[in-house]
């Protein structure tokens, strides 16, 4: 089996997606799960939900490019929404290992923001959930359809 063209890599932010949750969600290694209310009731945070303002995606965005340009991977699309993010990258490295990168670069150049802008507020530290979502692309159709989906398919108000 040849190598992918991409990955198309999708996490959300934390607490905004819990297990049990009334659009369904996903368990590691059994896929898409049912709404489950007796579930999510019994969820308990650490930390209150991590809902991006634009000056956060914008942060977020930044950072996967950069990061891209640094590792020299090809970045295709990000798109920064209040509760996930989607990335299509191009990268000689497992997915689960390029999403980690991003999300740890992210973190880290969010907590700078946030201690510029309020040094006395109690910083957040939770960020992102554990994993995320890793496709393969390993065709021209499915990566422009990832492209596609990521650029256009996302609610642009936000």
């Amino acid at each position: 089996m040849s190598e992918p063209l991409a990955y198309f890599l999708t996490w959300t932010t934390y607490g905004t997606w819990l297990r049990g949750d009334k659009r369904g969600w996903v368990e590691e290694k059994k896929g898409h799960q049912q709404p489950d209310e007796e579930l999510h009731k019994r969820q308990r945070l650490l930390e209150t939900p991590c809902v991006l303002d634009s000056a956060q995606r914008q942060i977020v965005e930044q950072t996967i490019r950069d990061h891209c340009h640094i590792r020299g991977w090809e970045s295709y699309a990000v798109n920064c929404r209040t509760n996930h993010v989607h990335v299509v990258v191009a990268a000689f490295l497992n997915p689960d290992n390029v999403m980690e990168q991003f999300k740890s670069w992210c973190t880290r150049r969010s907590k700078e923001q946030q201690a510029q802008s309020a040094p006395k507020f109690i910083a957040r530290q939770r960020w992102w959930t554990e994993g995320g979502s890793t496709r393969y692309l390993n065709d021209e159709t499915g990566l422009e359809a990832a492209v596609l989906y990521v650029k256009e398919a996302q609610d642009r108000p936000h």
